[in-house]
């Protein structure tokens, strides 16, 4: 088993979190700045580019993403 480390999803949830509406449901989204750097992140990360602290990050930040992604789905499906 490897271990990995990773920056807390919970730290993003002051600063990188927005509702916003999309067809009449409010879904949990990334604000601009959190996306922008999930972008860069990511780019760096196949580039071969990424420290040991960013490659932290890009793990919380992918977390958050993935519960987003299913508290989305079960807000969608019960509306």
């Amino acid at each position: 088993m490897i271990t990995q480390m990773m920056v807390q999803p919970s730290f993003w949830v002051e600063s990188g979190i927005k509702i916003s509406k999309v067809k009449n449901l409010f879904l949990f989204k990334f604000t601009d700045e959190l996306q922008s750097r999930l972008e860069e992140l990511s780019e760096n990360k196949k580039t071969g580019l990424l420290t040991s602290e960013e490659e932290a990050e890009l793990t919380g930040i992918l977390e958050l993403d993935r519960i987003f992604t299913l508290l989305n789905a079960r807000i969608i499906a019960e509306s």
